[in-house]
């Protein structure tokens, strides 16, 4: 039977085997079907585990999973359940994870964007905080959910309890991470044994690599066999109802690209691959060098904030007295660079600000902060009425406030290239997508199966053409997480690209979409805990050929799409043997 105790101040509850007790704390669990939904009641892992947890802060948990699929933690209390998404970096390696309690009170005031707002990062594992939250007074049973599984993953638990002290998450085995970088436990077909494998695929591959006529492109990436007018920069127009990127040249272009591109391999390799892949446009963060007189592409710039002394879910104190004077500087410097590049598609303005829809804590947060500009204002503003409206409506001014400054300064500074938009995330609402109609294209990034809503609600609010910053499909294998959306197996992956680009391009207000990333995350996350299995090539710099091939079928159709004259691919990837959700969220 379960055994509770007192071990060294710690409130702890021993699991059995589910062999040994079938009415307990199942320990070992096999997950399958559409959604694999496991809850124990307190009651039965013992009559006197406490329903009130407000004087712990950890719950820790001893665990082994087979899979690299992340799942959901349920907290379930007398008024509403509280969740965590939660993944353990390493798979087949037993791990200890003391979760933080308040994760599941709220989900936190931290963060400059989206994925800094919700991941949260420890040594053995990474927590997602999407909610719902609540207080932890009447706890009723604990849950463990995993959607859409893959493969009847098992995952055992050995031990779970309450502490006030953090004792530490940590891998309770290893190694983890292999000479390569791959995850060191898990085995798939195409795992690398040596270097002389690494070498011999690269060199395989590099004689694959000449054949970019298929796309039909120009110097610059865009259709040669139409010209429009031709200013020397990249520029937006309207034809026939339909938007493009009209390249340097005149040439009407979308924009193909991938973010965070590095080349790792030496001898422009990154760059020869996208010549290959049809993938024309740079995105964001990404370290690729390109050099005059040799191969490039199409590039964007992200301009980057100046550090603000107060900033707020991303919101910065505008009504600050060197605010103006301190972004403008910063974005003269900036643009400075890129003036007269004729390879630059345009800048963006910042991404995911993780504020809309949380106006009236971003309110708060300044009212509890240090004195200063904004915070004074707020006093005289809610001196004639305090409500959620009145509050979202000061935020936005906030926010207009912050754009107008960058758009005219960057006006100011470089007439020549394009504004991509502030890269939304998630869903805005329409009052602040509006504030968008001062940018030559709205950028968002969306991470569905297929993305035409969004597209569609965007272009309703502000009548620009849409650029999709951020797009991913994964899966859950090598070690990885899938990512946000999730496909059962690689081939699944490709289909669902070919799925998601093809039904944007098909939209009269697309102009192109960037997938990301271009490599693999890192087995023990990046900075924030992803650890996704999203890239165009692995840890190992090797490319998924099933995506690679769906990509270049794609991109040979895509002007046809998006002109109209041939209908998108229309088949949905499965997330798992079961089917695939509406929508991942």
């Amino acid at each position: 039977m379960v055994r509770y105790r007192w071990i060294a101040g710690m409130l702890v509850v021993v699991l059995p085997t589910l062999a040994s007790y079938s009415m307990g704390f199942p320990a070992d669990l096999v997950l399958e079907g559409a959604k694999a939904e496991y809850r124990w009641p307190l009651k039965e892992l013992d009559p006197n585990m406490p329903s009130d947890w407000s004087q712990y802060r950890y719950l820790v948990l001893e665990l082994r999973s087979s899979t690299a699929q992340r799942f959901s933690i349920w907290i379930h209390t007398r008024t509403g359940g509280r969740r965590l998404m939660f993944h353990p970096f390493g798979q087949d390696i037993w791990i200890r994870a003391a979760i933080p309690l308040d994760f599941f009170r709220g989900m936190g005031r931290q963060g400059s964007d989206l994925a800094s707002a919700h991941n949260r990062r420890f040594e053995s594992f990474w927590v997602g905080l999407w909610g719902p939250f609540g207080d932890l007074k009447d706890v009723e049973a604990i849950g463990l959910v995993m959607d859409y599984p893959v493969g009847r993953p098992r995952i055992q638990i050995r031990s779970i309890y309450l502490v006030k002290e953090d004792p530490g998450s940590r891998f309770l085995e290893g190694p983890v991470v292999d000479q390569f970088g791959q995850s060191a436990k898990a085995d798939w077909p195409e795992k690398v044994r040596s270097r002389e494998q690494l070498e011999q695929e690269l060199n395989r591959e590099l004689q694959t690599l000449d054949d970019s006529s298929r796309f039909n492109y120009c110097q610059f990436g865009g259709y040669k066999h139409r010209q429009y007018r031709a200013t020397g920069f990249f520029r937006v127009e309207q034809i026939d109802g339909r938007w493009w990127f009209i390249d340097p040249d005149g040439h009407p272009f979308l924009s193909v690209g991938a973010n965070c591109i590095s080349d790792r391999s030496g001898n422009d390799l990154a760059l020869r691959r996208m010549t290959a892949w049809g993938v024309n446009t740079i995105g964001s963060w990404s370290s690729i060098v390109q050099r005059e007189g040799v191969l490039r592409k199409a590039y964007t710039v992200m301009i980057r904030s100046p550090r603000f002394k107060h900033v707020y879910l991303g919101m910065p104190d505008v009504y600050a007295p060197d605010f103006e004077q301190t972004l403008r500087q910063e974005i003269a410097r900036q643009c400075s660079t890129y003036r007269k590049d004729q390879w630059l598609l345009g800048y963006f303005l910042g991404n995911e600000p993780p504020w809309p829809g949380r106006e009236s804590e971003v309110v708060d947060l300044f009212l509890q902060g240090p004195d200063c500009a904004t915070r004074q204002r707020l006093h005289e503003y809610l001196a004639g009425g305090d409500s959620p409206m009145r509050r979202r409506a000061f935020v936005h001014q906030m926010f207009k406030r912050y754009l107008d400054t960058m758009i005219d300064q960057i006006k100011h500074e470089d007439p020549n290239h394009l504004i991509l938009g502030i890269r939304f995330g998630g869903s805005p609402d329409q009052e602040v997508l509006q504030m968008a109609r001062s940018f030559d294209v709205c950028s968002i990034n969306v991470y569905e199966y297929e993305p035409t809503s969004q597209i569609e609600s965007v272009y309703r609010a502000t009548g620009r053409p849409v650029l999709i910053g951020e797009f991913h499909i994964g899966v859950p294998a090598n070690g990885l997480a899938a990512g946000l959306v999730q496909a059962a197996d690689q081939a699944e992956r490709a289909k669902g690209y070919r799925y998601y680009v093809e039904l944007a391009a098909a939209l009269p207000a697309f102009v192109g979409a960037h997938w990301f990333q271009w490599a693999d995350e890192p087995v023990l996350g990046r900075f924030d805990g992803e650890n996704y299995n999203i890239g165009l090539v692995d840890v190992t710099n090797r490319p998924y050929k099933e995506l690679i091939d769906a990509a270049i079928q794609t991109h040979t159709r895509l002007y046809e799409v998006h002109s109209g004259l041939t209908k998108p691919f229309d088949q949905r990837p499965k997330a798992s043997e079961f089917g695939t959700p509406v929508s991942p969220w």
